[in-house]
């Protein structure tokens, strides 16, 4: 199976501050990875550095030519007061083949109506944005990602302030991309959802703890270290140069491709 994203000691930061250090390693296409560790640990900044969003400190995070890419950003991103309806904003995935002031065709408009019926919001088209509960939003965002058919789609904490059942419901249609070949990378605080339904998990304290098989990945030995390494983190401290620190744990991380292993 070829690789989908490639780091290349990649670190991603602000004004000159890592937030995501020293990261080799390779996302396999067609897979289905969680994207876990505390608050501050880097997994937002990974994701807007894979979409390039947030251009390297140091290395490269490389996406497969040609691979078309769906972004869903946290909802704290968003602008709910926006005047919309909930069909302006599931018909803004189709911009990447239409234009943003592209005429929809009936197949844009059928498109739209399916992706709303597979999140259960048939008749919700004309409801303000504004009107929609957390899970309805969310909801909406995923139809949106469903008419951009993206072979890789990244999530960033898509389960937050969301009812039990609408989480399960997004976890069954990430199931049917991850079937459908689909890559989809997830950043997910649950830890017991990710052992239950993501078969790969990357575990990163500002640098990569672990990542292969979500349940090794997960194991106490490394939640430990990740949180040890988050805790010692000084976040005054100046930019480092190219390398892992000596000790960091990080020196295991020096395949092109962790989704055989995980780092003990």
């Amino acid at each position: 199976m070829s690789d989908c994203v490639t780091f290349r000691n990649l670190t991603l930061g602000y004004h000159r501050h890592p937030a995501v250090h020293h990261l080799d390693g390779a996302i396999r296409k067609g897979s289905l990875t969680a994207v876990v560790g505390a608050n501050g640990s880097g997994k937002s900044t990974l994701m807007k550095g894979i979409v390039g969003v947030l251009k390297p400190l140091s290395g490269s995070c490389a996406v497969k030519a040609g691979t078309s890419l769906a972004y869903l950003p946290q909802q704290s991103e968003l602008d709910r007061s926006f005047p919309a309806r909930v069909v302006d904003l599931v018909s803004l995935g189709l911009w990447p083949r239409r234009g943003l002031l592209g005429r929809h065709r009936a197949e844009d408009r059928k498109a739209v109506a399916n992706a709303l019926s597979a999140v259960g919001l048939e008749g919700f088209e004309k409801r303000p944005l504004d009107s929609l509960s957390g899970g309805q939003l969310q909801r909406s965002l995923f139809a949106r990602v469903l008419v951009q058919d993206a072979d890789l789609i990244l999530l960033d904490e898509p389960f937050n302030a969301i009812d039990a059942r609408t989480v399960m419901d997004l976890i069954a249609l990430i199931g049917r991309w991850h079937g459908e070949g689909r890559t989809v990378v997830v950043v997910v605080h649950d830890l017991d959802l990710v052992r239950e339904h993501f078969p790969e998990a990357l575990l990163l304290a500002r640098e990569p703890v672990a990542w292969g098989d979500a349940r090794a990945t997960l194991s106490p030995e490394n939640l430990l270290r990740a949180r040890r390494f988050h805790e010692a983190w000084d976040e005054n401290s100046p930019w480092c140069g190219p390398g892992p620190a000596p000790g960091s744990g990080a020196e295991a991380h020096t395949s092109s491709t962790f989704g055989d292993r995980t780092a003990a």
